[in-house]
C-alpha cells in the first residue's frame, strides 16, 4: 500500500504527485488531519487569513509523492520538529484560540457565565482547573447518549479508556476524530524521523513489536470505548502500517486477536521466522517485552515444533490467523534446532541479541514505573540501548524524545506545542490540596523554569479544558524555546503523604541492588496499597520477585524485613518524621506473592500492558492478597532528623 492510499483513507484524493492543499481543501478550523494550527512564521501578522495560508504551506511541505525517499521525508519532518519548536509560543497562543473559536458555543462554557467571545485572557482568569471527578457528569450524559455540543463543536466518535478513578471505576476520554488523525501523524511521521536521525536505516529491516489489543465496550449511547491502543490499531490510519509486512512482523491478525494466548504465540513466531530481519524490538512497556520472554521459556518446545514442521500449532484456532500462516510458514529444522538450544540454556543473559543478532535497539517505555524493569532488559538483552522515543497518554501526546539512543535515567521529552494547549501548576509538596477558594496560578509552556517540578494541565481540540492531567514532570532543558521534561510519575497522595512512582521506583531499585541481588533475586513487579484499615493506616507493597539462580539460596524472613526499612529509609522526610516522630503511620509491609500474579494481574487493568504502581480497587486488592505467598514488617522505625 502506497502514499495514495493513505490519504484515501484520509478521505481526500491526489490526482497528481505531490498531492498539494488548496485553502478549499482545508474545514477551517481544527478540521485539518495533520498538523493543524500551525506556528505564524516571524513576521506574520496573526489573522486568521495568514493562519490558514501558513497550514496550507506547511501541511505541503509534509506531503510527499509515493516514490519520495525516506530520507526526504525525515528530513521534512525533522524542520517542521524546529519550526514549531522555535515558534512555541506563537503555535500555542493560535492553538487555543482556534480551540475556543471552534467550540465557544459548547454548553461546558455554560458553567461559567461566559458569553459567545472567549478569547484566552477570559479563558485563564474564567475557566477552572479541573480533575476527571470534575468533568464526569458530563462525559456520562455523552456516554448515555446525549449528541449535543456538550464539550467540542466535533462529535465525540469514541472514549479512550484510562486508569482508573478514586473509586477505582475506568475513566472515559471523549475524543474526536481530530484528535485521532492528529496523534496519527504525531506516530506515522514525527517518531520514525526522529528514529532514523540516530540509527539510520532502519527501513532496511524490519521491527518486532509485541502489539495487543483489548476488547471494547459499548456505551449506551453506542460510542466505544477501548484503550487508546486498540482504538488506534483498529483505525485506517495505524493498520496501513501494521498491514506493511515489510514494516512489521507481526501480522495484523495476530494484534487484532482478542485472545492473548494467540496473539502472543503467533508474534512470537513470527518474529522467530524473520530472526535475521529484524532490525528493532519492541512493545508499548517494558513489562509487556519481559512477559513475552517469560511466554518463550514457557512454550519453547511447541515453538520449536510448528517452525521445524512448518506447521502451526492446534491451539491457534483463530481462522484468520491460520490462513495468514499457513501461507508463510515452510519446515524448518534447522531454524528450530537453533531455537532450541539457545532457549535451552540455564544462562539466558543476552537472550536478546543471539535470537536477533541485527537488533540495534528495544523501544519500549522505561520512565515512571516501568524503570524497574531496566536491569532486567539490560540482563536479557546484553545490554541493547533502551529507547523511549514518545510521552503520552489517552488524554493527549505530549511531546518527544530527540535523543533516543540516551540513558534511561536522561530521558527527557520535548514538548510538542502543536498537540495541545499546555499550563503547568507548579508542584509544592508542603501545599495543600488546591481548592475552588484558592485557585492557583500556571505557568504557560514557554514560562516554566529549569530544574522545577509541575503537574501539567492540558485544553485539547476534544473537549478537556485546563483539565490536571495527574503527571508530574521536572524541567530539564530547552529545545528551541519549547520545553523538555523528565517523567517523574503520576501524583498519589495516600495516607496524607506525597509519594510517586519515581521515590517508589528508587527505593525499589537501591533494595535490588544492595540486599536482595546477594541472593540472585530482584523485585520483578510491584503495586502499593493503602491499608486505611489497620490503626494506625500503613503502606503494603506487593512483591512478585525474579529469581535469576534457582541454586540460590532464597533471602530469609530476616532479609526481607530488612528490605522494608530500607524502602522506608528511602521515602522522602515527611513519611519518615510520620513514622519515627508522629506514630501517624505504621510499619511498611511487604506481601511477596506467587510467581506468575501480575500477569493475572492484567486482566484486570484497562490497558493489559501496563500495571498500576499505586492500587486501591477492591478486586485487585483482593486477586493480589489471594495469591501472598509471605508477609514482612520493618523491624523498626526508619530515621529521621531535623
Amino acid at each position: 500500500m502506497e502514499d495514495q492510499q493513505i490519504w484515501s483513507s484520509l478521505g481526500k484524493t491526489r490526482s497528481s504527485s505531490p498531492w498539494k492543499m488548496r485553502e478549499d481543501d482545508l474545514v477551517f478550523p481544527m478540521e485539518d488531519e495533520i498538523f493543524s494550527p500551525y506556528p505564524v512564521r516571524v513576521g506574520m501578522n496573526l489573522n486568521v487569513e495568514g493562519l490558514k495560508n501558513t497550514i496550507v504551506n506547511l501541511h505541503n511541505s509534509l506531503s510527499f509523492p509515493s516514490n519520495t525517499p525516506a530520507c526526504e521525508k525525515y528530513a521534512k519532518a525533522l524542520e517542521f520538529i524546529e519550526e514549531i519548536t522555535k515558534n512555541a509560543k506563537s503555535v500555542q497562543e493560535n492553538l487555543l484560540a482556534e480551540i475556543l473559536k471552534l467550540n465557544k458555543d459548547v454548553e461546558y462554557f455554560k458553567r461559567f457565565k461566559l458569553d459567545r467571545a472567549i478569547d484566552s485572557e477570559i479563558f485563564k482568569s474564567k475557566i477552572s482547573i479541573i480533575t476527571y471527578e470534575d468533568l464526569k457528569p458530563e462525559i456520562e450524559r455523552i456516554a448515555n447518549g446525549d449528541r449535543s455540543a456538550i464539550l467540542s463543536a466535533h462529535p465525540i466518535s469514541e472514549f479512550f479508556t484510562s486508569s482508573g478513578t478514586s473509586s477505582g471505576e475506568t475513566k472515559l476520554i471523549p475524543i474526536t476524530k481530530q484528535d485521532i488523525s492528529r496523534r496519527y501523524t504525531f506516530n506515522r511521521i514525527l517518531i520514525p524521523a526522529v528514529m532514523n536521525s540516530w540509527v539510520p536505516g532502519l527501513d532496511k529491516g524490519k521491527a518486532l513489536y509485541f502489539y495487543f489489543v483489548k476488547s471494547e465496550i459499548k456505551t449506551p449511547s453506542g460510542l466505544l470505548a477501548q484503550p487508546l491502543t486498540s482504538s488506534l490499531f483498529k483505525t485506517d490510519y495505524y493498520r496501513f502500517d501494521i498491514y506493511n509486512p515489510k514494516i512489521f512482523t507481526s501480522p495484523i491478525e495476530s494484534i487484532l486477536c482478542p485472545d492473548s494466548f494467540q496473539s502472543m504465540y503467533t508474534q512470537l513466531l513470527c518474529g522467530l521466522l524473520n530472526r535475521h530481519l529484524v532490525l528493532r524490538i519492541g512493545a508499548m512497556f517494558a513489562s509487556t517485552l519481559i512477559r513475552t520472554i517469560n511466554f518463550l521459556q514457557l512454550h519453547l518446545k511447541e515453538l520449536a515444533h510448528d517452525i521445524m514442521s512448518g506447521t502451526l500449532s492446534d491451539r491457534v484456532t483463530d481462522s484468520s490467523i491460520r490462513n495468514y500462516m499457513e501461507k508463510i510458514m515452510k519446515p524448518d529444522p534447522e531454524l528450530s534446532e537453533f531455537i532450541r538450544v539457545e532457549c535451552s540454556k540455564q544462562n539466558w543473559e543476552g537472550f536478546i541479541p543471539r535470537i536477533w543478532p541485527y537488533a540495534k535497539f528495544l523501544d519500549v517505555i522505561i520512565t515512571g514505573g516501568m524503570a524497574q524493569h531496566i536491569p532486567t532488559l539490560d540482563y536479557y538483552s546484553g545490554g541493547l540501548p533502551l529507547t523511549s522515543p514518545i510521552y503520552a497518554s489517552s488524554e493527549c501526546y505530549f511531546g518527544l524524545n530527540l535523543k533516543p539512543m540516551c540513558k534511561p535515567s536522561e530521558v527527557s521529552y520535548t514538548f510538542m506545542p502543536n498537540m495541545a494547549y499546555f499550563e503547568f501548576l507548579l508542584r509544592d509538596v508542603d501545599s495543600s490540596e488546591l481548592t475552588r477558594d484558592s485557585p492557583p496560578t500556571l505557568v504557560d509552556l514557554v514560562d516554566v523554569e529549569v530544574g522545577k517540578e509541575y503537574e501539567v494541565v492540558i485544553t485539547t481540540v476534544a473537549g478537556l479544558y485546563r483539565y490536571r492531567v495527574g503527571d508530574i514532570l521536572r524541567v530539564t532543558g530547552f529545545h528551541n524555546s519549547a520545553p523538555q521534561f523528565q517523567f517523574i510519575g503520576r501524583k498519589n497522595v495516600l495516607l496524607g503523604i506525597d509519594i510517586n512512582e519515581a521515590e517508589m521506583q528508587k527505593a525499589i531499585d537501591y533494595v535490588s541492588n544492595q540486599i536482595l541481588c546477594e541472593f540472585k533475586t530482584s523485585v520483578g513487579e510491584y503495586a502499593c496499597y493503602a491499608d486505611t484499615k489497620t490503626n494506625p493506616g500503613h503502606y503494603v507493597i506487593y512483591w512478585e520477585l525474579f529469581i535469576k539462580d534457582e541454586s540460590a539460596n532464597s533471602p530469609t524472613d530476616k532479609v526481607l524485613s530488612q528490605c522494608c526499612l530500607a524502602v522506608e529509609e528511602s521515602l522522602n522526610s515527611v513519611y519518615r518524621q510520620g513514622r519515627f516522630e508522629y506514630f501517624w503511620l505504621g510499619p511498611l509491609e511487604i506481601r511477596v506473592v506467587k510467581n506468575g500474579t501480575f500477569e493475572e494481574l492484567m486482566d484486570y487493568v484497562v490497558s493489559k500492558t501496563a500495571l498500576p504502581r499505586f492500587v486501591n480497587s477492591a478486586p485487585t486488592i483482593k486477586l493480589l492478597d489471594s495469591r501472598v505467598i509471605s508477609t514482612h514488617c520493618s523491624p523498626t522505625s526508619p530515621y529521621w532528623t531535623l
